[in-house]
């Protein structure tokens, strides 16, 4: 933390307070130790509010006011593969998740909490090979997404489409090359008129 013993040992004894910045530093050190114990003092702390810490979440956002799919669609240049043919439906929300860290690293349960404050969201894929997973993932779900969106997929499974035209959600593949330019796009959405 860069703070001398002798200091920490002040504060611990009530002689001097601690500013803002030494908390910040104290915090911080604390992240770092939890990091590297994978995150179980933040998992459990995350538990007992009954919130979802998972790093397989990459983003999440809920939107001020709901876009057309169209208007998703541009903004991370994607295309449907399903029968899906509206293009009314609106969008309140998204979350941007890591496949394969969400494979190896959410239970059942936390799997259906990635939708956010509300169902009517894009899930967006990223590290995605042929989509199979992600659509048995959403097949099982309680909930169901608006939309789902892959992200990197070389070519699509068959199934991903079944799953997704049985479940009457719209299959979106997006070409955006890397995963920060697509985040990036979709943080625009603030600012984009719906």
């Amino acid at each position: 933390m860069g703070v001398s013993a002798s200091v920490i040992s002040d504060y611990e004894k009530g002689r001097r307070t601690p500013g803002a910045r030494f908390i910040k530093k104290y915090v911080d050190a604390l992240l770092i130790i939890d990091g590297g114990r994978e995150w179980a003092v933040v998992k459990e702390l995350a538990k007992n509010f009954n919130l979802l810490y998972s790093t397989s979440i990459l983003d999440v956002k809920e939107l001020n006011s709901p876009i057309k799919l169209d208007t998703l669609l541009n903004l991370i240049d994607g295309f449907i593969v399903n029968s899906y043919v509206s293009s009314v439906d609106e969008i309140f929300g998204y979350t941007v998740i890591d496949s394969l860290e969400a494979i190896d690293g959410l239970s059942g349960n936390e799997f259906w909490q990635i939708m956010g404050m509300n169902t009517r969201r894009a899930l967006i894929f990223t590290k995605v090979s042929t989509g199979r997973s992600p659509l048995i993932a959403v097949r099982v779900a309680p909930v169901k997404p608006a939309t789902i969106i892959l992200h990197g997929p070389k070519k699509i499974d068959p199934l991903a489409v079944k799953l997704a035209d049985r479940e009457g959600i719209p299959l979106v593949i997006s070409l955006i090359e890397d995963v920060d330019t697509l985040i990036s796009n979709l943080r625009s959405l603030n600012l984009t008129p719906s």
